[in-house]
């Protein structure tokens, strides 16, 4: 089997089995939350703080906005080649409590996790800009990338491509910047 085959097939193992797990009330106001909070809410949050935060925080925000936008022209890229439909709709209807396609998919298509992307290519600014924040910051990001599987929005693959993607862009960006 190549790799991509397992990938694939390793995907559609944990997608069967997020669908047979009968998820908690906690968790799943938490991975709702999480995706909304992804949706930017939390970045538009974020930017009065920073702002008042004086010379460094302008900074850390024009690093962000660069990471965002870097991470969105990557986004809007890969999912126009790579095409990969979601796992919500490959399963049943009726399998997830809420319909996240029409609730929590903003386009159609799932490769590369472009709240993963974004929260990872934020967070990462952010987190290495502000040490001491970084456990909590890169927490809220893991977060946002894991609703979007529990949620059924994406498979675990797209997530983590999202993740390291943003985390590189992220990075890049702050040394170019920041430094």
């Amino acid at each position: 089997m190549s790799v991509l085959g397992y990938v694939l097939h390793s995907d559609d193992r944990l997608l069967d089995r997020l669908l047979a797990w009968r998820t908690p009330r906690w968790v799943r106001v938490w991975m709702l939350a999480a995706t909304r909070l992804g949706d930017g809410w939390l970045w538009i949050a974020i930017a009065p703080l920073l702002t008042a935060s004086g010379d460094r925080g302008l900074r850390v925000l024009a690093a962000g906005v660069l990471a965002a936008g870097i991470a969105n022209l990557l986004l809007v890229s890969l999912k126009r080649r790579v095409r990969r439909p979601r796992p919500c709709e490959r399963a049943r209807p009726g399998t997830f409590e809420v319909d996240p396609l029409v609730w929590f998919a903003y386009d159609r298509f799932s490769f590369p996790s472009g709240h993963a992307l974004n929260a990872f290519a934020i967070c990462t600014v952010i987190a290495l800009a502000f040490p001491v924040l970084a456990v909590p910051v890169l927490a809220v990001a893991a977060s946002v990338a894991a609703s979007r599987v529990v949620l059924g929005l994406h498979w675990f693959s797209d997530v983590v491509a999202g993740s390291l993607l943003g985390l590189l862009i992220g990075a890049a960006v702050w040394l170019s910047l920041m430094r």
